[in-house]
This record gives structure tokens, sequence and C-alpha cells, in this order.
């Protein structure tokens, strides 16, 4: 890894901008079609099991948030190797890597970094110059991210959303690519801060990971009690994950499969006027609160994400029901009545997928579908 520090020194010497970045590969990126980028998934998916036994879905939901340039909260008990995972994606995609174990104590300063003043010993002159923290990484694990006030929580919601950091009235600009993975255990919630709605709503995803199966745990065991497991294999440099997430941008997806997303996430809110239409699905009485037009946006985009990493030209209704567990289940905020009937948000969301039927598009769709295939100029 090399990192690269640009300094614009205004007439009061303190610097304008910071940017790090990984080396670049002298050779241009071999993805370029949804076949090349099957084929990257399917090599970095094997590299990262050389490391994480089972799993498979938690890491098929970071791959594709990685491919949208997205962030992913991950929650699960203590103990079942998500720091291991998101440091072997690191690894594998040659990426800078770096942990910010959050806690009450953690400063704003301590993870974006600090101005100290520097002296020229030859001319006796001092400047304050730019010392930056563990955020300058392109990947981040923000490690029990509830454990820290809402006044660092702000500071990580900065970065996430605008890829810089402010010290000192100066921006300064993160890294790309920039991912950040936050972990969170649900059991402990003493001495917490939970994340506001404002800075959930800014993960694409959030996903869940659970116990592993008796032969994944027996597995694991013969594996961290033996020899001393060899690092994952480096798959993916920068450059290639930039033009993966470029290439999610160009999967087309039908007008149909877009209304499918847009009816799944407006069935989550009740406004007046889908209350009027007599729309409103009977488990809505569940939900004080639904998600609003970034889930609709990140619906689509992470079915893009999907479908590319499988290999296919676009993106299908199945891509969209995939993906809506974890688009949709920290957007959605139930009530009380929830609570006295013990159902829970994914309970809500398999009801809406049982409810919501996609379009008859037999005959425009299948029009429309050979439409977006068609190469460009024929």
């Amino acid at each position: 890894m090399v990192r690269r520090i640009v300094s614009i020194s205004g007439s009061s010497g303190k610097a304008r901008n910071y940017t790090s970045a990984m080396q670049e590969s002298l050779a241009s990126t071999a993805i370029r079609t949804p076949a090349d980028a099957k084929a990257a998934a399917e090599r970095l998916r094997a590299a990262v099991h050389s490391v994480i036994v089972g799993q498979d879905r938690v890491i098929d939901e970071v791959m594709i948030a990685l491919a949208c340039g997205g962030h992913a909260l991950i929650e699960g008990v203590p103990g079942l190797a998500k720091t291991l995972l998101v440091s072997t994606l690191a690894r594998s995609m040659s990426l800078g890597f770096a942990r910010i174990q959050f806690t009450p104590d953690l400063m704003p300063s301590d993870m974006t970094g600090t101005e100290v003043i520097e002296e020229d010993r030859s001319t006796g002159t001092r400047r304050l110059r730019f010392v930056p923290g563990p955020i300058f990484a392109n990947v981040i694990l923000a490690d029990e991210i509830n454990r820290t006030p809402p006044k660092t929580q702000s500071a990580l919601l900065e970065a996430m959303q605008e890829r810089q950091v402010t010290v000192g009235g100066v921006n300064h600009q993160l890294p790309e690519p920039f991912f950040v993975l936050a972990t969170q255990n649900p059991i402990e919630q003493e001495g917490t801060y939970p994340l506001p709605e404002a800075q959930l709503d800014r993960f694409m995803l959030q996903i869940m990971i659970g116990y592993p199966t008796a032969d994944e745990e027996a597995e694991i065991v013969r594996r961290t009690t033996g020899a001393t497991p060899r690092a994952p294999e480096r798959i993916l440099s920068a450059e290639d994950v930039r033009a993966m997430q470029a290439l999610v941008r160009e999967v087309p997806v039908a007008d149909h499969v877009v209304r499918y997303a847009l009816r799944l996430v407006r069935a989550t809110r009740q406004d007046a006027e889908t209350v009027a239409a007599g729309n409103r699905l009977r488990v809505m009485e569940y939900v004080s609160w639904g998600a609003g037009p970034r889930a609709s946006q990140f619906l689509v985009l992470a079915a893009k994400a999907r479908a590319l990493l499988a290999g296919n030209p676009t993106a299908t209704p199945d891509d969209v029901r995939a993906v809506a567990k974890p688009v949709l289940r920290h957007r959605i905020q139930l009530n009380f009545n929830a609570q006295a009937d013990r159902v829970g948000v994914d309970q809500v969301i398999d009801e809406l997928l049982r409810e919501i039927r996609v379009e008859d598009s037999s005959a425009p769709g299948a029009k429309e579908l050979e439409r977006l295939m068609k190469p460009s100029g024929s």
C-alpha cells in the first residue's frame, strides 16, 4: 500500500486538502462485462471462504454493498467473526483497512485526525499540519458503533455521506473507494447510544449474522485450533472495485421491475393518499414509520449489483425480493402493537413480499427487455 499526501497551503500555511489513495495498477482493469464481474465475485468469495466458514448470505450481501459503493451495518452477537469477515474482505481486495473501536470516550479527532503545530527550526516559523486519523482508509470497520456518543457518530456521518471530514474548518477528502462496515451487538444495550434514524438511513444494508450450523462450527474449531491459517489471496485491486461500481450503474432495469421496487417501499408508508385509496395492508397496523425514497434507490441499486455479481445482464424482480430485507429492515419502525404481538420487522417484510405482486408484463416487458439488451448502435 502506498499513501500519497498532497498539501495545498494558503497564506496561513494551513493544509487545504488531503488525499490518500492505494497504489494504482499499471494495467487496466479486467472487469468490463457481467461475465467478468461474476468471475471476479467467485474468486473473491473463494478467497474469503479460505478464512471464513459458512455465512454465504452475509458474504454475498457485503459484496453487494461494496459493489454499489454503499455502507453496511452488520448486526450479530459476539464471536461470529464480524471483524474477521471485514478484514478478510479488505485484504482480498488489496484495500487499505482500519479498525476503529467505538467507546464512550472516543472523540471525533481520534477518528478523523487533528492539527498539530509544526515548527521550522531553520526559520523559527510555526504552522498547523493536519495529521490524518484512521478514517483515511478504504475499508473502515466501525466496531460497536452504538457505543460512542452522538458527537462522534455525527463525524462518521459526514464521512459516510460526503466522503470527507472537516477539521479546523478545512475539508479533507477521503480515499476512493471508501466503505464503512459498522458492527452492532443486539444483546447489550446498557451504556449504548442508539443510532438516530438519519444515520441508519445512510447505511445501504443492514446485514444480520447468525450462529453457524453444527458442521460449520466444527470446521471453525478445526481451523482456529490448528496451524496458523494463511492470509487470503489478493483478488481485486482498487481499480477493479471502481470498475465494478461503474458497471453496476450500467445494468439495465425494466420499468416493471422499478415499479415493483417502488410499490414495495411505498407500501410501508401510511400516508393519507394510501389510506384514502384503500391500499393499506393489514400488516401495516404494526408499522409506525415507513421507508423513504432512499430505500427505493438502494433497492434498485442492490438488485442491479446482485444481478451483476451473478453474471446476469439485467435485474429482475427476484433480485429485488432477494435484497428487500437488508435494504428495508432498518428503515421500518414498528409500533407497540408489534411488540405486543411479538412481530419482527422481517415478518413485516415477508408479508409485504407475499402481498405485493409484480405487474403483468408479459408482452410489453419482453419488448422492453429486448430493447434494453440490444447493443448500442445496432
